[in-house]
């Protein structure tokens, strides 16, 4: 017999390498064939509910990396919920309408001109749901668990019943109003945008300082004046209808030296304007304020038109000369200037940015951004032009095209959010947020956001449900929305474009407006963030065993002016409250400079690639692993760093198999009745799995993955697994103090397993496969609750102070090992010379010190006996390491001055002859070989 066949050296099948890429996927259709996800459901009946609503990602192309953090992070906490005593169905989306699906077809050929609108649709449709198939394929091979068979799309007919049903409330509380003012017009899109479509870029701009004669200065300023004003926008000057003034600014008269002119500026800004037009003399000849000005008029610079001189609170003297160019149809401030002076509303421009004849014969047919340089020329020939220069600004962009927008008075139709602001403001204020600030980011977006254009001239998407009589007037009543939700329940959406507006209103419906009987439909689509924004009545109203509002939404920080924002008006004005209990808001995914990852830059790490590389574990891992709450830099080597931390994992739970392979039932120890260190291990693993779930339940998973390293690295590798091989290999198998850790051992690989599920479901399920346990899969097992014991927090203090002492012992090991006095740390022996207090801690043990330190030898001597060689430490304690006397035994390979002296076995030392003896009494004839 050998004598490593003396050892119960653990034995078990499971692999050092996961082969995750291969083996994940087989998991995955064990999962579905078996459905896991339908078991988990049914087990949790009649348990408190948990709904986490999925916020719809959009339906066009593969799944990126923000997308794969997006679902894991959601996949992560429906499944802790799912195993902690809450029913936690999830219902996963899809955003299907909207623009980028016309542009993608209309890229791969088709013309929606020269078909009808259904069959176009029918086309969006088509491409939408193949779309969806593909993310769908992607998001279940990361491992998110789910409703997969019957997600939630923005098409499907339930949910554009519902949705029209959320417009009906709108209608009925009278929030709807069509106008014709300036909106985010999108040239690129050929449609209006919403706030939440718009971003912002820094451009550089032409900008003008231009001059306007006075016309009639009401006796304040004569017809050789002429007010500066200035722009950013020179082709809005066509346009332009007005100057506004500050009322409070003291504005100056100034003659330049040698000038018959006489030029109007802002008092503050004089100094810096001086110097930009080389006025070197100049006389101030009066001030006055801006309220003297009202009602003024000036002549067009190139036009012959007359304008207005009126008064707004958005003038400022940080730019410009303190006289704004004022165009009604291209802005808001202006809009509401000329809506107060009564003056035209006035956006001579197409829908595709191009100018009209209406701005003068020089700017017909041109595009918006070339008709810059025509508008300075125009200045220059009726020498009205006093600068032109260069300035870097932030200018809005469609978000989709990423082209520049403009503002553009359109017929449309809007939300007053003004109506039911202190409604919506409310409701923020009783959701909890994660992080804190979102409830400050959410109420600020509400406060200062400004009426919600909701239509949009497009085709593929929810059609306004309005009908128009024969006077114009708009029919909106419960009535007619109610009938349009049941046709669409019933037909969907298309039913809309395929009938005329008589049949699609109510048998028999008249109206007082239509004489005759007749009536038109919109043509105008709604804005898909109503589309998304009413989800809470699509799914979470629509299907009973959800819950609304729902417990949770988490995205991405942009959906504060998204989703989180249009779901909680549309819930106010349905429900009056919020759609969510709590708001979860995560980062953007930056490649590792922190630049926007994109396919130009070639900067993007494709999810797919990635599990097809190393497996769906890794970017699970990687995602617990990161700060969410802000952006998240993420790159090729930071998968790799998780990659060595996953293979840690991957092995701590192979250590803990194979030496829990001969236990069962049968050899559990009780806590009462183990061995001290087993008994400070399972302390200690309970407190680390309160710790765990405490942070799982604030979903605060960063912290939880750094407590998990800690704990496997430290905890378990560093010093229980390392000191177990004592016990656990020497022992005799079936002893009480190798059944004692094995216990524990196995309390640990139990709990570990159930705690890590919702995070590595494809490692754990591997695991459990291993274990003989009662349940098919660990995900249809509980994580279980931390345990408390008598005394236990007496009990880590005491072993922590054990701990500090032996932090001293391994120090003086490694400086040692360094000065080659010894090699192994079984090779060295120990002294410690300690106080009394730390003497009587290491008593209380009730352990093998020397064996817990690592060496061969330990002996303890008080503190007073230290040689002058000992190294010394602030707890007054010193530590002496030597080369430990005696030879290497073969069996425990602890170094002994014992070996040999049982004469059958002549290379053992005492403890391992006397255990070889009493268990394998042949040897002592026989012999042990090497």
């Amino acid at each position: 017999m050998r004598v490593k066949d003396t050892l119960n050296l653990g034995k078990t099948k499971f692999p050092m390498r996961g082969r995750l890429p291969e083996t994940e996927a087989q998991r995955e259709a064990l999962w579905e064939e078996n459905k896991v996800y339908e078991q988990r459901q049914k087990l949790n009946e009649g348990k408190p509910s948990f709904v986490l609503h999925d916020g719809p990602p959009y339906a066009n192309g593969p799944i990126h990396i923000g997308h794969a953090m997006n679902k894991i992070s959601k996949d992560f906490i429906v499944r802790y919920k799912s195993m902690t005593g809450y029913r936690a169905p999830y219902v996963p989306g899809w955003d299907t309408h909207g623009l980028p699906i016309e542009h993608q077809l209309t890229k791969a050929g088709y013309d929606r001109k020269k078909m009808s609108l259904t069959e176009f649709r029918d086309l969006c449709q088509k491409y939408a749901l193949e779309q969806v198939e593909i993310q769908k394929k992607g998001f279940k091979r990361l491992g998110v668990a789910g409703e997969w068979d019957h997600p939630y799309l923005t098409l499907a007919k339930e949910f554009e019943a519902a949705q029209i049903k959320v417009f009906g409330a709108f209608a009925k509380r009278g929030l709807l109003y069509q106008a014709k003012k300036p909106v985010y017009w999108s040239w690129s899109s050929e449609s209006a945008l919403a706030e939440a479509e718009v971003e912002y870029h820094d451009v550089v701009a032409k900008t003008a300082f231009f001059i306007e004669q006075v016309q009639d200065g009401k006796g304040l300023l004569d017809s050789d004046t002429y007010l500066v004003g200035w722009t950013t926008t020179p082709w809005t000057i066509p346009a332009s209808e007005a100057v506004a003034v500050s009322a409070d600014f003291e504005y100056a008269l100034v003659q330049p030296s040698g000038s018959d002119r006489k030029y109007v500026v802002a008092a503050s800004l004089l100094g810096d304007l001086a110097q930009k037009f080389n006025w070197t003399d100049y006389q101030v000849v009066k001030t006055f304020k801006g309220a003297e000005m009202e009602g003024m008029t000036t002549k067009h610079p190139y036009i012959d038109r007359e304008l207005l001189v009126g008064l707004a609170d958005y003038v400022t003297d940080d730019a410009g000369t303190g006289l704004v160019h004022t165009a009604p149809g291209y802005g808001d401030d202006d809009y509401n200037f000329g809506k107060k002076y009564n003056l035209p509303i006035f956006a001579p421009m197409n829908d595709q940015g191009v100018l009209t004849a209406e701005n003068g014969p020089e700017f017909d047919g041109v595009f918006y951004q070339d008709a810059d340089d025509i508008s300075l020329r125009l200045l220059e020939e009726h020498d009205a032009l006093l600068l032109e220069e260069d300035l870097e600004h932030s200018y809005p962009f469609d978000w989709r095209t990423k082209k520049p927008i403009v503002f553009r008075a359109t017929d449309q139709w809007f939300v007053s959010i003004d109506k039911m602001r202190d409604e919506i403001l409310k409701a923020v204020d009783e959701v909890t947020y994660y992080p804190t600030w979102g409830k400050v980011r959410l109420r600020n977006m509400l406060k200062d956001r400004g009426d919600w254009v909701i239509s949009r001239q497009r085709v593929w998407g929810v059609p306004l449900p309005i009908f128009y009589a024969e006077d114009g007037t708009p029919i909106m009543t419960e009535e007619t929305i109610n009938h349009v939700s049941d046709l669409f329940r019933e037909y969907g959406s298309n039913v809309w474009f395929d009938r005329e507006a008589k049949d699609l209103l109510p048998a028999g419906f008249t109206s007082e407006h239509s004489p005759n009987g007749k009536f038109t439909k919109e043509t105008d689509i709604m804005d898909v963030w109503f589309d998304s924004g009413s989800s809470h009545q699509g799914v979470l109203a629509e299907r009973d065993y959800l819950t609304y509002p729902a417990d949770m939404y988490l995205e991405g920080s942009d959906q504060y002016r998204g989703w989180f924002n249009s779901s909680l008006i549309t819930s106010v004005v349905v429900s009056g409250h919020a759609p969510y209990k709590s708001v979860l808001s995560q980062g953007f995914t930056l490649d590792q400079s922190g630049k926007k990852m994109s396919k130009s830059l070639g900067n993007v790490i494709d999810p797919n690639k990635v599990v097809k590389q190393m497996g769906a574990e890794i970017i699970r891992l990687w995602v617990m692993s990161a700060d969410t709450s802000a952006d998240v830099r993420v790159s090729m080597e930071t998968l790799q760093q998780i990659a060595e931390s996953y293979r840690k994992l991957r092995n701590t739970f192979r250590f803990l198999l194979a030496n829990t392979s001969d236990f069962g039932p049968e050899n559990f120890v009780a806590y009462e009745k183990r061995e001290a260190v087993d008994q400070y291990m399972t302390v200690n693993f309970n407190r680390f799995l309160a710790g765990m779930r405490d942070e799982f339940d604030r979903y605060d998973f960063l912290n939880a993955y750094k407590h998990l390293i800690n704990f496997v690295n430290n905890d378990l590798s560093s010093f229980y697994m390392n000191v177990a091989k004592d016990v656990l290999y020497i022992e005799p198998e079936d002893s009480h103090v190798r059944r004692s850790m094995q216990a524990t051992f196995y309390e640990i690989l139990s709990g570990l397993t159930k705690l890590l599920t919702p995070i590595l479901p494809h490692t754990t399920e591997e695991v459990w496969s291993y274990m003989d346990e009662p349940e098919d899969f660990v995900q249809l097992t509980e994580i279980p609750e931390a345990r408390t014991f008598e005394n236990g927090n007496a009990l880590l203090e005491k072993w922590e102070g054990f701990m500090e002492l032996r932090s001293h012992v391994l120090k003086c090991l490694e400086e040692a090992r360094n000065a080659k006095l010894i090699g192994r740390s079984l090779e060295a022996s120990a002294d410690l010379y300690l106080t009394a207090s730390q003497q009587e801690l290491l008593a209380d043990l009730g352990t093998d010190a020397g064996l817990l330190c690592g060496v061969s030898a330990l002996s303890v001597h008080d503190a007073s006996e230290a040689p002058a060689e000992a190294e010394s430490f602030s707890d007054n304690a010193a530590v002496l390491v030597q080369a430990a006397k005696g030879e290497v035994c073969d069996r425990c390979r602890m170094t002994k001055e014992d070996v040999g002296s049982d004469p059958a076995y002549q290379q053992l030392c005492a403890r391992c002859a006397k255990l070889v003896r009493e268990n394998f009494p042949q040897t002592v004839e026989e012999g042990l070989e090497k």
